[in-house]
C-alpha cells in the first residue's frame, strides 16, 4: 500500500514552522493531518537541516512503549523500546542510522520520551540501505505534537490516525512522500 503525505491544498505552502501544519497524510480513502519537518520537505536530505526527504519509503518495523500501550495491530515487524533504547546519529559511527543500546559510544538519540511523541515509531527505509554518512538519520513515522507542530525531518500524526494506519498496514508499505512523481528510494529490505 502506498500512504502519501503531500501539501494539503487548502493550506500555506510556504516553507517553515507555518506549513507543518498544512500537509495531510492519506492512505486507503483516509486522509489525516499530519507535520512535516520545521524546513518543510527536500530532495536533498542532510543533517541536522530540519527538513523531511522527499520521496518513497519502505515501512521497514514498529518500536512502540509497552508501559503506555499494547501492541499495535499490524503486519509490520513490531518490537517493544526500553529505557535503554536509542538511534545513533553519529555520521562517524558504524551504527549511523541504527538502533542502539544506551550508553552508546557516539551520539544516539534517547527514543524513551517523556513528550509522547515516540510512544510509537515506525522506521522507514530512509538512508538505511547502507547508510551513508549525513544523508540523514532517524527518519520515522511518528506521534505528532499538540497542534501538529514541526518535527526534525519526521512525519508526525495523531496517536488515533497512526494506530489505524498500522492496522491497514499489509507488510508491504511505503511512504511516499512530496509529489507523486518523486522516485522511489526505499531500497531492499535490510
Amino acid at each position: 500500500m502506498d500512504i502519501r503525505v503531500a501539501m494539503d491544498a487548502r493550506g500555506d505552502t510556504s516553507s517553515g514552522p507555518d506549513a507543518a501544519t498544512a500537509w495531510t497524510l492519506t492512505w486507503n480513502g483516509a486522509v489525516v493531518p499530519c507535520a512535516v519537518g520545521r524546513s518543510g520537505v527536500t530532495v536533498e536530505k542532510r543533517d541536522g537541516d530540519g527538513a523531511t526527504p522527499a520521496g518513497c519509503f519502505a515501512l521497514r518495523r514498529v518500536l512502540y512503549r509497552t508501559d503506555r500501550l499494547d501492541a499495535p495491530g499490524t503486519a509490520l515487524p513490531s518490537a517493544p523500546i526500553g529505557r535503554d533504547s536509542g538511534w545513533c546519529d553519529d555520521p562517524e559511527s558504524g551504527e549511523y542510522n541504527c538502533l542502539v543500546r544506551l550508553p552508546f559510544d557516539a551520539s544516539a538519540e534517547r527514543l524513551w520520551r517523556d513528550d509522547g511523541i515516540y510512544d510509537v515509531i515506525v522506521v522507514l527505509g530512509h538512508n538505511d540501505s547502507p547508510p551513508q554518512p549525513g544523508k540523514g538519520s532517524a527518519i520515522f513515522l511518528h506521534v505528532a505534537r499538540p497542534g501538529y507542530g514541526p518535527t526534525e525531518g519526521c512525519v508526525a500524526l495523531a496517536l488515533g490516525d497512526l494506530l489505524r494506519l498500522l492496522g491497514d498496514c499489509t507488510g508491504n508499505d511505503r511512504l511516499c512522500i512530496g509529489s507523486a512523481g518523486d522516485e522511489d528510494t526505499a531500497g531492499p529490505p535490510p
